[in-house]
């Protein structure tokens, strides 16, 4: 294994392990641990850090579920996280020892979230060699939509009109730290329409944005000191997620969050590499929200996948 040593994350190694994901080619701040451990209480974590020579060359964040290792069930996507250094020899290598550990851990089965190449800073797909060589079995596949921002579309025209009413209905866009309001909104409406509820509850939203601050955004439709709407941003080096998106009633009717991404895309965010809605698929992919993708589709966003594999050991 070239030297390669697997190990156990612990508490003493934050500060290594949050370093290396900062200067990573395909880290974002989901990976730093205050964000992977605000949900501690849910997961038994596992994940693993790969060094050479004593140095770090690779993260894995992970979480243990019986004789399952996920990486990471309490994050949108995982896999290794690795900086310029890396090769397709070495990640072999990283790999190799990584299941090596897992077998006498007792470890059955891998389940591996592959990082979207829209979070590369540079290519960063020597994983998925690894997973093929591995003959690891793709199983579930997620559908983003996302505008790459240096040739961005023009908006339809059923988006141009409703920005149209926004601008005419006295609708201003303001970035805002009141989170409280805004994931009140964002309940109601997923609870309205879907029936279940954020991913994040509100407790846990409004300390998120306080402990990133640059990176955890709000950027809310006011009209009348009201809040009707609005758009929770994951901002990283080169992309904006939009993790949350909701307008009240009266905010759809005059198209307020139609005027929040308005100015997102055209103003605030033009120097992003990409800007992503992310994905509008469930049931591990298999289904697919026709009227959620339109929406996004609207606003000039094409396809980007999120795929997921699994491995026996």
């Amino acid at each position: 294994m070239r030297g390669i040593e697997a190990l156990e994350y612990e508490s003493g190694l934050k500060a290594s392990w949050d370093g290396f994901a900062a200067r990573s080619k395909n880290g974002t701040f989901l990976f730093l641990r205050d964000y992977m451990e605000y949900h501690e209480h849910r997961f038994s974590d596992g994940s693993m850090m790969l060094l050479e020579k004593g140095d770090p060359i690779a993260l894995f964040p992970a979480n243990v579920t019986g004789n399952t290792v996920v990486s990471h069930g309490g994050l949108t996507f995982g896999g290794f996280i690795t900086d310029t250094k890396m090769t397709i020899s070495r990640m072999l290598s990283v790999f190799d020892t990584l299941l090596e550990n897992f077998k006498k851990r007792g470890i059955k089965r891998l389940i591996y979230k592959a990082i979207p190449h829209i979070y590369h800073i540079v290519p960063a797909e020597e994983d998925l060699y690894a997973l093929f060589a591995h003959n690891a079995k793709l199983y579930r596949r997620d559908l983003s939509s996302t505008i790459f921002m240096s040739e961005r579309p023009r908006f339809s025209r059923g988006r141009r009109y409703q920005i149209g009413q926004a601008n005419v209905s006295d609708v201003r866009v303001v970035q805002s730290y009141d989170f409280r309001t805004f994931m009140t909104i964002q309940e109601h409406v997923l609870q309205s329409r879907f029936g279940v509820k954020p991913v994040h509850t509100c407790k846990e939203m409004e300390s998120l944005a306080k402990r990133f601050c640059n990176n955890i955004k709000l950027f809310a439709a006011m009209r009348n000191e009201r809040m009707i709407g609005g758009t929770i941003i994951y901002e990283n080096r080169t992309i904006a997620h939009a993790q949350y998106g909701s307008a009240t009633d009266e905010g759809k009717k005059i198209g307020a969050l139609d005027l929040v991404f308005d100015y997102l895309l055209n103003y605030y965010y033009v120097d992003k590499r990409f800007f992503d809605f992310g994905i509008s698929t469930t049931e591990e992919g298999r289904r697919l929200n026709q009227g959620l993708i339109q929406y996004k589709e609207s606003y000039g966003a094409r396809a980007v996948i999120h795929d997921f594999y699994e491995l026996e050991l």
